[in-house]
């Protein structure tokens, strides 16, 4: 219903790429919390950054669901830092890009990052407010031709070694939602600096804190409209919260198909424990739930590639798939008992990993409050004009 033979194809190239090209080396990426270039520039020969971007500036300008295998199988690798390093770049950044940025930023940025020889990192939480976007505290003053940038976001994936940020910055301070505008700034502009920051998982991602002291960048640089940053990230928020809701049901789903795989060659008690109707039941709920979520993913995705605007949607998608995804992996950590425990099995850094996905992108918290307004106060997320 959803996928062609040509999505299948891709799908399996993909596959085997990532085995040759990226697998050898993901536990050197882990460790460091540096992933080589060289595999940026792989990704881009292939057209991997290009799937939904605009064949004039060298994308294929493929269907979302080009997109979802992407997700999908970068989540199999089990690596959501590297995963997350790579999706941040063509999702994050590069949708900036493509909807805001006019011809001379596509040309200079856009197809460069498509082709994998520039790494862009998307920049609007801050130390002081995540989900409060309307209440960031980083200035975008005008001083004649130019913009000056004073201020600070953290938790920015790419945030350390990218080559371009993406930043949301107040231009009138005193408009909450009207007064935000959205930046190009190169990595190299004096008054940037970034420090890496140490996380419990994604270890293989650089996430950075970032300042701007007195950064002056010139007028050309503001993205789209002065004044309409706010509902630029808002109408993105849906792609962005359906990626990880999608990221969130394929990384389940290889936790459910690992522990299979594992109780089908533990024994105990003179047979192989899949035999045991208490796990066998356990194993039922825990597809049960990943089948549930991907199915509905889906759905949103041919409605967001069909033109609709999904917000609400994408929402509950990430509100519901990032906690089956914690559930799910927990559960399938336990089926593998110790061993579930130990690094050398994918099971300990795919919780950890996990964990992330109730807090990025919006935490479920405030996720609940905006499907709330959307349900029972019937409030309506129109996209930017």
């Amino acid at each position: 219903m959803y996928f062609t033979e040509e999505h299948d194809f891709f799908r399996k190239s993909f596959r085997d790429f990532l085995q040759k090209e990226v697998v050898p080396h993901i536990e050197k990426w882990e460790e460091t919390g540096t992933i080589d270039r060289f595999i940026w520039e792989k990704f881009g020969e292939m057209g991997y950054f290009g799937l939904n971007q605009p064949e004039e500036y060298g994308g294929l300008n493929l269907d979302l669901f080009y997109t979802v295998i992407f997700l999908e199988e970068l989540q199999r690798i089990n690596s959501g830092g590297f995963a997350a390093a790579m999706w941040a770049h063509a999702y994050l950044a590069m949708t900036h890009l493509n909807k805001e940025g006019d011809d001379r930023i596509k040309r200079e940025y856009l197809t460069p990052s498509i082709e994998g020889k520039m790494i862009g990192c998307l920049c609007i939480t801050e130390p002081f407010g995540g989900s409060d976007v309307a209440g960031m505290r980083t200035t975008a003053i005008k001083d004649g031709d130019n913009y000056v940038i004073n201020g600070s976001k953290t938790f920015i994936t790419n945030g350390v070694y990218s080559d371009y940020l993406i930043v949301a910055a107040k231009t009138n301070p005193d408009d909450k939602h009207k007064g935000m505008s959205i930046f190009l700034i190169d990595r190299d502009t004096p008054g940037v600096s970034s420090t890496k920051l140490n996380k419990l998982g994604w270890r293989a991602s650089d996430t950075g804190e970032i300042a701007f002291d007195n950064v002056v960048i010139p007028k050309e640089n503001l993205m789209g409209e002065e004044g309409k940053g706010f509902p630029y990230i808002m109408q993105h928020f849906a792609l962005e919260r359906l990626v990880m809701g999608v990221n969130a049901h394929a990384r389940a789903e290889y936790a459910v198909d690992y522990a299979i795989q594992y109780m089908d060659e533990r024994e105990a008690f003179g047979k192989k424990i899949n035999n045991f109707q208490a796990l066998r039941h356990k194993v039922a709920e825990m597809a049960s739930k990943v089948d549930m979520c991907k199915e509905y993913n889906y759905s949103i995705t041919k409605r967001l590639n069909d033109g609709i605007y999904v917000v609400k949607e994408a929402s509950m998608s990430k509100l519901l798939s990032t906690k089956m995804a914690d559930e799910v992996i927990y559960d399938a950590l336990q089926l593998l008992g110790g061993y579930g425990y130990m690094e050398d099995y994918p099971l300990a850094r795919m919780f950890r990993d996990s964990r992330l996905g109730p807090i990025g992108g919006g935490t479920s918290e405030i996720l609940k409050e905006i499907i709330a307004k959307m349900v029972i106060d019937k409030k309506e997320y129109k996209p930017a004009t």
